[in-house]
């Protein structure tokens, strides 16, 4: 596998509010312990905010790390889709005219997080309506690729590098106007008879091919359901208070998911894959297995409630056996 990597979160506003802090000095750090003891070659730059982005874009990318720069649009309507992507290849240009190598994200799970390709004002109602409908699903792909060729045309406009889009199966993307054909790709126990041979038909189709998410929780049970993992936590407000059952954490089943996963793309011939994800700032660890929110928390890193690490001193988080792992495949 050429491109070894790991999503990193520069921070998702919604309502006003980000879901972790950014701090240039912790972000920088973070990005060399990517680098140095995760032993990854590429990270992919997720946020909704521009300057987070270019920012940590440049860091990276003076660290050597291959950069892909990931807006992520969340209830938007397409013309401010547009008007965000645009800017963003704008920002992507900037860091690879220092020499840096850049893949573009032309967006990712477009219909799932935005307004205007599915019914529904939210993430939850438009996956219900797509799970219902026959009709929704099979028209899905046309409206997603009529928006993708003119998002592709407005970024080749301003970003002279590689491009691609982080796609879901529903979507049934048309790779024609991109370099590298790029998946979201969890594996739960419904796909697990056929992830291996999915993921050998997108090689095979000539393309590089990415893996742009795969990664799982850590509890028991977690690995069967894949991206679904994750929809364990009660709310108060948009505030993630406790999980909403009685849960075993189990950091070996999320170690061990990894592990799996990127043999399986080493084996079948991926060219880049991006574990989900390096940390997860609004979900915390606590001795309390109901109030422990970082076993809804896809990072590879536990964050602390209180003080900060002993493994790496004055960082907030301590790694899971998930870290070393990922480490240990990319090593």
């Amino acid at each position: 596998m050429r491109a070894k990597g790991i999503g990193y979160d520069t921070g998702l506003a919604r309502g006003g509010r980000f879901n972790r802090p950014f701090d240039p000095d912790l972000v920088r750090r973070e990005l060399t312990i990517i680098r140095d003891d995760l032993h990854c070659t590429a990270v992919r730059l997720i946020g909704t905010d521009l300057d987070r982005i270019e920012f940590a874009a440049v860091e990276a990318a003076a660290l050597g790390l291959e950069v892909w720069f990931s807006p992520f649009p969340w209830d938007r309507t397409p013309e401010e889709i547009l008007d965000l992507l645009a800017d963003g290849a704008a920002r992507a240009e900037r860091v690879r005219r220092t020499g840096a190598e850049v893949v573009f994200v032309t967006g990712a799970e477009l219909s799932l997080f935005n307004h205007g390709f599915l019914p529904g004002d939210d993430l939850p109602a438009r996956v219900a309506h797509l799970l219902a409908s026959p009709e929704l699903r099979d028209g899905l792909p046309l409206r997603v690729n009529e928006f993708l060729a003119r998002a592709v045309e407005a970024v080749r406009a301003r970003f002279g590098g590689r491009v691609t889009y982080a796609a879901v199966p529903p979507e049934r993307v048309d790779w024609t106007p991109f370099d590298i054909v790029s998946v979201d790709a969890h594996r739960s126990k419904e796909v697990e008879h056929v992830y291996r041979e999915g993921v050998r038909s997108l090689v095979a189709a000539g393309k590089p091919v990415a893996i742009t998410e795969f990664g799982v929780t850590p509890y028991r049970g977690a690995a069967d359901l894949g991206a679904r993992c994750g929809e364990i936590l009660e709310y108060e407000g948009d505030v993630p208070v406790r999980l909403n059952g009685d849960y075993v954490r189990d950091e070996e089943e999320q170690a061990r998911y990894l592990r799996e996963l990127v043999e399986i793309f080493t084996a079948e011939g991926v060219d880049a894959a991006f574990a989900c994800t390096f940390v997860c700032y609004g979900l915390v660890h606590r001795a309390d297995p109901r109030a422990d929110l970082d076993m809804a928390s896809w990072g590879v890193v536990k964050v602390l409630e209180d003080g900060t690490g002993e493994t790496y001193p004055g960082v907030p988080w301590e790694p899971k056996a998930a870290f070393g792992a990922l480490a240990g495949c990319y090593a």
